[in-house]
């Protein structure tokens, strides 16, 4: 054990006691309904009942296997002496949900922490993997505080069309541009769409799927080697039965998610992120589930800790590869192990196997260098998020290096601005637009509260008639996200929103922008007054919502530089037991 973490006596009563323990009329209640699935009366003993939390659905594709995994992790569990339950629970899909599942992130982590808190659960297997699942079981996890590990489902296999690799999402966001360039027409297009989704589980490339998965793993929320397992390989079942068994030990140790999501965590996920090419999207959900813990992560500390962490990982969108690939390397644990031998991992934080990151990651063995790259072969030198400042972000904005053009990382360019994500779709394709490669795309009210939810919009396709120069990227703004699958110069999640006052949303067409990455500055080249002037004129023109969940969202989601959670939601409730319910 790790020499800052001193288990728990055991036996001793768990929560779930206060449900099925004693002769009492209420514990009879509870414990007759739930023999009636046909469980016989010793299990009722005291040992560790274990919720699975599926988020298997049928309109989430990434998730669609998680009822089998849901099998392995049982027997797992039954293994180590447990009494595992399964759970269904809220399921944020990124491929269905409107207006986009950000919006529904929140409401999924609410839910869950209520489910966690109001049931006889004395240890939770978060069984994730579409983007905002593994966030928001994390948050809600971190919010109960509730032993938990982290499952994901893995990625899908390589994709393959035309002998050209097929990167899930990438290679959407590339044929689209395609065929509005005329290099490929529709019909081969929908003939690609096959080969980009062709087995169980989530993006083959280093989306924000996998993204996750990493920054699970690089916490200690999950096993190590965890992340890159492919979906249909037997050693992701093999994985879902060893977490199984694990959980019921960590009850029995009352390891927590408090005593793993530590300072030292954040920064090795931090670092981690920008030696994976990771997604932008881990930024925003870091520092939402960091506030959940109450531990003071900013977007400072992204760029404090991310400047100077090479990219060595080359996979799509950054570098060449898929999943498969990096599994087969070595996967994460070696990309740890690179870290600690440069000096930019805590190796003592701990992880939910009980051991430190470093124990666990010290003997591993790079098999393949060319998708682990050496350091004098990164992809980019400084790969960790850029987080940039100016007055046209005083709350900062974030770029992927990794993922950028170099020569547009220093530009100043005119803005061609589009009020919403309506006005770009009107206007993009038209030929009269006045737009050149030299410009700055500006797309303003997609933020938290603007679109609601704060869309995956934010890596607007080029015009037409700038592609067919054979451009591929232009500078792009936004108080947007994009998706992790994604690539180009696009800079994100812009604050303060549009849509809140920020400076962005008094941006007019033919203001001149400059962009100085290096020197992390956004800048909007007017006179300090006529900005001034102009945000005093400023009234909102979004949509705002009378009703519902929508205007819970638009009244309590804080901005994108704090993790766009729900005010009310941020630090930790705890579990204590409540009432009994007769």
């Amino acid at each position: 054990m790790s020499k800052i973490f001193t288990p728990a006596p055991w036996p001793r009563k768990l929560r779930s006691t206060h449900w099925y323990s004693g002769t009492s009329r209420d514990t009879i209640y509870h414990r007759g309904w739930l023999k009636n699935q046909g469980y016989p009366h010793d299990l009722f003993d005291g040992r560790p009942i274990i919720g699975i939390l599926n988020t298997w659905s049928d309109l989430t594709p990434c998730n669609g296997h998680l009822r089998e995994l849901a099998e392995k992790v049982k027997a797992g569990v039954w293994e180590a002496g447990g009494f595992p339950v399964e759970v269904p629970v809220f399921s944020a899909s990124e491929n269905t949900f409107r207006p986009t599942a950000m919006m529904f992130r929140n409401l999924a982590a609410l839910s869950i922490e209520e489910q966690l808190r109001g049931q006889p659960i004395d240890g939770a297997v978060l069984l994730v993997g579409c983007d905002k699942t593994t966030p928001s079981l994390m948050m809600a996890a971190a919010s109960c505080d509730v032993p938990s590990i982290v499952v994901t489902g893995g990625p899908m296999l390589n994709g393959y069309f035309q002998g050209e690799r097929v990167g899930s999402g990438t290679h959407l966001w590339k044929f689209s541009e395609m065929v509005k360039a005329g290099e490929m027409t529709q019909d081969e297009f929908l003939d690609a769409e096959q080969s980009m989704s062709r087995s169980s589980g989530t993006c083959n490339t280093m989306g924000t799927a996998s993204s996750m998965a990493s920054m699970a793993e690089a916490l200690g929320m999950a096993l190590s080697g965890n992340a890159a397992i492919p979906a249909v390989d037997s050693r992701r079942r093999v994985m879902a039965q060893l977490s199984g068994r694990r959980i019921v030990q960590m009850v029995k140790d009352d390891l927590k998610p408090s005593d793993i999501l530590t300072k030292e965590a954040f920064e090795n996920a931090i670092r981690t992120n920008g030696a994976i090419g990771g997604s932008t999207n881990a930024v925003i959900h870091l520092l939402a589930l960091a506030g959940r813990v109450g531990v003071d992560i900013t977007l400072e500390d992204w760029d404090r800790c991310g400047r100077d962490v090479a990219t060595i990982v080359n996979l799509m969108p950054s570098g060449k590869y898929l999943m498969e690939e990096f599994f087969y390397a070595g996967g994460l644990p070696v990309v740890l192990k690179r870290l600690g031998e440069g000096g930019q991992l805590h190796k003592d934080a701990l992880t939910v196997s009980g051991q430190t990151i470093w124990d666990e990651v010290k003997d591993v063995v790079n098999h393949n260098e060319d998708v682990i790259l050496p350091l004098d072969r990164a992809l980019t030198p400084q790969g960790g998020i850029a987080v940039l400042k100016g007055n046209l972000a005083p709350k900062g904005a974030v770029l992927k290096p990794s993922a950028a053009s170099p020569h547009l990382l220093t530009h100043r360019g005119r803005a061609v601005v589009f009020e919403d994500i309506d006005d770009y779709k009107a206007k993009i394709d038209d030929e009269a637009l006045e737009i050149d490669e030299t410009c700055v795309m500006v797309l303003k009210n997609c933020g938290p509260k603007g679109y609601p939810g704060m869309a995956e919009v934010g890596n607007m396709g080029l015009p037409p008639k700038v592609l067919r120069k054979g451009i591929t990227d232009m500078v792009r703004i936004s108080d947007a996200r994009m998706s992790g699958t994604a690539y180009g110069t696009v800079i994100l999640h812009t604050s303060p929103e549009a849509a809140a006052g920020g400076p962005l949303a008094v941006v007019r067409t033919g203001d001149m922008i400059e962009v100085d990455v290096p020197n992390r500055r956004l800048h909007l080249d007017i006179p300090e007054a006529e900005l001034a002037e102009r945000l005093a004129a400023w009234a909102p023109s979004h949509d705002l919502p009378a009703s519902g969940y929508a205007w819970l969202h638009q009244a309590h989601v804080s901005g994108a530089d704090t993790g766009a959670d729900l005010d009310f939601l941020r630090g930790c409730r705890g579990n204590d037991v409540g009432k009994d319910s007769h």
